[in-house]
């Protein structure tokens, strides 16, 4: 082991992923039908899931074993490194400890395999023939793509057009794994052409690419619908970054004072944090902060409530954060972090006061990313670069002798239009105001405070 450069032995590879809904202070509030505002029924969530990821969903278990078909594949590149940033804190000039947990190893780049794998398995063993998504920047899409090339099984992907314009090469690797990939919105379901009518030159969002992921799944038999952030499976497959982290840390006696991640949906951030909050509700001063866009500032300015995951209306409310189903993002090149909801269970302890939001400008990421590549040689994903300013910004911040790690939840090598747009000086500082975002709450459901 190098002295910056931590890695776990293969065969301490966590067999268990963490479920977190036992350790919430507060209880999650659950998914509503929009018809009846009662809980929805595991029943209704057949329609688009396998019975195993919504017993996950549901599960009190603290922690759920990971099947050995997930762990066979998992072996392909985990466990990931924990890196220490020497040269970035040498070049910031400063006094705390700056770590990096890198999943940017995974085969497609970024920590989306965690659950692609997971959810994959999950519907093969129920016999589910092919699998629909959505993806915004493209991570998630690929990850599923792979994932289904492992295990044999069709796939459909539903790229934000405003990114699959952006990013071709996204688009060749999807394919090239055997997935099949459409612009969204798109002319192969009726919320896609609906919306193409309305606005020919539409460019896309995520709730609306959901919409047409999920009515895809709900109108063919051998289909199922998958999700790459904010539901709790999702959270708990990613839990592993966590638990491999922590035990890192223990190897080399750290604890860590800040832990940092991305948000879009949440999960990468939720994956390295969820596992330390036993730690912080014993006392533990550990600081859980979220990096997100000024453009999309879901959790720093976005209203906690009950709200639709898609744009078209298709999924149960859930409680979160949220700009409005309705919300049709300005096109940052961050893609992946242009969600108008987040994780149910990262807006729970939000709300607690237990993770904080922070949102960055556009720009300012992308500075952070070059900085972090003219130091640690490492190119970030647009999303990841949020993470990375985050931990630039709380470096200067903190306390002497902190320590800090951040997620570095995928590399930036297929995003290299957006580094072209930066260099050329074309990249804008996109401010969402609050007129907006009122605007697009309007279009909210409301449910009664005893829901």
């Amino acid at each position: 082991m190098m002295e910056n450069r931590v890695i776990l032995p293969q065969s301490e590879i966590p067999k268990q992923w963490y479920n977190v809904l036992p350790d919430l202070p507060t209880p999650l509030a659950p998914p509503l039908d929009p018809a009846t505002k009662q809980p929805v029924s595991p029943d209704q969530l057949g329609v688009i899931f396998p019975e195993g990821l919504i017993e996950q969903e549901m599960s009190s278990q603290s922690h759920i074993p990971i099947p050995e078909e997930v762990l066979e594949i998992y072996n392909l590149w985990r466990p990931t490194p924990l890196v220490r940033a020497k040269k970035l804190e040498q070049a910031i000039g400063s006094k705390c400890k700056i770590y990096y947990k890198d999943e940017s190893v995974s085969p497609t780049g970024s920590h989306k395999p965690n659950t692609a794998v997971a959810q994959t398995y999950f519907n093969k063993v129920e016999g589910v023939k092919r699998l629909a998504t959505e993806t915004g920047a493209g991570q998630w899409g690929t990850a599923l793509a792979f994932s289904c090339r492992m295990f044999d099984m069709g796939c459909t992907v539903y790229m934000v057009r405003v990114s699959f314009e952006q990013k071709p090469y996204r688009q060749i690797l999807i394919r090239t794994y055997g997935g099949d990939i459409l612009p969204s919105p798109s002319q192969a379901t009726q919320t896609g052409r609906a919306m193409l009518a309305e606005d020919p030159e539409c460019k896309g969002s995520l709730g609306l690419a959901i919409s047409e992921a999920v009515e895809d799944a709900a109108t063919h038999d051998e289909a199922k619908y998958t999700l790459g952030s904010v539901l709790n499976h999702v959270l708990l497959h990613q839990s592993i970054i966590g638990e491999e982290t922590a035990r890192q840390l223990e190897m080399i006696g750290e604890s860590p004072d800040y832990l940092i991640g991305c948000v879009g949906g949440g999960s990468n951030a939720a994956g390295l944090m969820l596992p330390f909050l036993p730690r912080k509700l014993e006392g533990e001063p550990i600081n859980f902060v979220a990096a997100e866009p000024t453009a999309c500032p879901t959790l720093t300015k976005g209203s906690y409530r009950y709200d639709y995951g898609d744009m078209a209306k298709l999924t149960p409310l859930v409680k979160m954060h949220t700009l409005g189903h309705a919300f049709m993002p300005p096109p940052i090149h961050a893609g992946g972090l242009r969600y108008h909801g987040d994780a149910p269970i990262l807006c729970n302890l939000v709300d607690e006061g237990i993770v904080q939001g922070r949102a960055f400008y556009q720009n300012d990421c992308f500075d952070a990313a070059r900085l972090f590549l003219g130091t640690e040689g490492f190119l970030p994903a647009p999303e990841t670069s949020h993470a990375v300013q985050a931990a630039i910004q709380t470096a200067k911040e903190a306390e002497p002798g902190s320590t800090i790690v951040f997620l570095y939840s995928g590399h930036g090598m297929l995003d290299l239009a957006s580094y072209d747009a930066y260099l050329r000086g074309e990249l804008t500082n996109f401010e969402l105001d609050q007129g907006s975002i009122d605007d697009a709450l309007r279009h909210c459901p409301e449910v009664a405070a005893s829901s």
